[in-house]
């Protein structure tokens, strides 16, 4: 029956993924919620995602620690997703007024 609690646990992170999408998309959600919205949906190991934030007055640092396995899902060939992820942190930036730096660690 291990198997089904496998399934049960899928169920919840999957519901709880869909909450976090939710919110986000309805407006209610921070840029550090996209992030590790995002980066928990490529990673082989989503428990392991880390988002930290750091701010000053118009800027914002988030800091993203994935496992050493998953930097490359994360970072894409040349680059290609960690570039997708900055343009829609822009494009969240835009709407709070500030400006955003991600740094994958």
């Amino acid at each position: 029956s291990s198997g089904q609690n496998a399934f049960e646990a899928r169920d919840h992170a999957s519901a709880s993924a869909y909450r976090e999408r939710s919110s986000y998309l309805e407006g209610n959600g921070t840029m550090k919620e996209l992030v590790e919205y995002i980066a928990k949906s490529i990673v082989t190991v989503p428990d392991a995602v880390l988002v930290k934030e750091e701010t000053d007055a118009n800027n914002v640092i988030l800091k993203l620690e994935v496992a050493p396995e998953d930097r490359g899902r994360v970072i894409g060939k040349q680059g290609r997703v960690a570039q997708a992820m900055r343009t829609l942190l822009r494009v969240a930036a835009v709407r709070e007024g500030v400006r955003v730096q991600l740094e994958i660690l």
